[in-house]
């Protein structure tokens, strides 16, 4: 009797375990330790899962990776949720995730640690990097959930210190699943309509998990990207976030925040009372003083009498001149004087003058002669006196 053996391909046994597989576990949760993973340009993220005695082949779609509040990293303890399904092609087993949550607090803390150190490092923290908080904002931006408490406590202060500013809200969620993205896309918002002074961004307190959104590389780079000035206000005094770090102006509360970005009205109006009071007496005192110095001025001799001060200056001005006359006078004389004795001087120097004293002057051919020598026999020289000039000839 022939045996008869039934014969399935690899792909009908493959098929087979697929469907048992998929319809006994539809849907676990499997807690373990992250691996190997791996994010592929497709966004799909590749991973696995194991613990000391086991391990499993992980996957997560990218239309779902949108949906994780922390991007996984090898070495991290997590739970993960989804239903197990088979590869066919290589004939493995693998948990198709939906969900991934981080295992308690610590696994946070680490990823907080980690993207604090990185922004760190690229200088998102710097204070080189930090606006100036305008003093008088007239348009403060507001960043919140409009149903919290936080939302609340903002209003009431700003409606308490300083009624007239005007508050622009963007309703957001503050944490869960795409409550980083709202609060990113946000504060861009608020960046494009650009008739705001100040922002403040931020929520009431809560745990690690309630306040991680604010802890997102997404959040904090808009932050660190926003032109407008930016007061972070997450959680209470204890708590820190990333957004704080990043952030113009940090906030231990969201009542703090308000209480920073606008100042108390009353207070102004004390200060403005106080400067009102100190021009005015100053003021008052100018015044009095201008009052006693026309007041002196007014009884004075000068204001009283301006005829005299006129009278003498003109007696003034004649004896000035008087005291000019002779002085001119004065040069004058002393001026002919020295002129006549230079007259007198030349006159005895003249060649008239030595004349009259028995000199001749002896000219031949219009020449002085002034030795014999320049005389020959038979020369005709003319001879001055000093009453006339004679010819004569030169016999020896």
């Amino acid at each position: 009797m022939t045996n008869e053996k039934t014969v399935q391909t690899v792909s009908d046994i493959t098929r087979q375990i697929k469907q048992s597989l998929e319809t006994t576990f539809p849907r676990v949760w499997i807690q373990g330790e992250i691996s190997n993973f791996k994010q592929h340009t497709s966004g799909h993220l590749y991973f696995t899962l194991k613990d000391e005695g086991a391990q499993i082949s992980a996957v997560m779609w990218r239309s779902r990776v949108a949906t994780l509040a922390l991007l996984p990293e090898d070495g991290m303890k997590v739970i993960a949720r989804g239903s197990i399904t088979v590869y066919p092609p290589r004939g493995n087993y693998q948990i198709d995730c939906d969900q991934i949550q981080p295992v308690g607090v610590g696994e946070l803390q680490l990823a907080f640690d980690r993207l604090k150190k990185k922004l760190a490092a690229e200088g998102l923290f710097d204070d080189e990097h930090k606006k100036p908080i305008p003093e008088y904002p007239e348009h403060i931006g507001i960043v919140t959930s409009e149903t919290g408490a936080a939302l609340q406590d903002i209003r009431s202060v700003l409606l308490r210190r300083f009624p007239s500013v005007e508050v622009i809200l963007v309703p957001v969620r503050v944490q869960g699943v795409g409550a980083a993205e709202e609060i990113a896309a946000a504060i861009k918002d608020l960046n494009l309509y650009g008739n705001v002074d100040v922002m403040i961004v931020g929520r009431g307190g809560g745990s690690l998990e309630d306040l991680w959104a604010f802890n997102e590389e997404i959040v904090a780079r808009a932050i660190y990207d926003s032109r407008i000035p930016v007061i972070s206000a997450v959680g209470h005094e204890i708590d820190f976030s990333i957004a704080d770090f990043v952030a113009d102006l940090r906030a231990p509360t969201p009542s703090a925040a308000a209480e920073m970005v606008v100042k108390d009205r009353s207070e102004l109006i004390e200060v403005l009372r106080n400067m009102w009071y100190t021009m005015h007496r100053s003021i008052e005192e100018m015044l009095s003083s201008l009052r006693d110095s026309v007041g002196g001025f007014v009884t004075s001799y000068a204001f009283n009498r301006p005829r005299d001060l006129l009278r003498e200056s003109s007696q003034r001005v004649d004896e000035l001149e008087r005291g000019l006359h002779v002085a001119a006078s004065h040069i004058l004389q002393l001026a002919e004087r020295s002129q006549r004795a230079l007259g007198q001087r030349l006159e005895a120097l003249s060649p008239k003058a030595v004349l009259l004293r028995g000199y001749t002057i002896v000219r031949k051919q219009g020449k002085i002669v002034v030795s014999s020598d320049d005389l020959d026999e038979g020369d005709v020289a003319a001879i001055q006196f000093h009453d006339g000039i004679v010819t004569t000839r030169v016999e020896q």
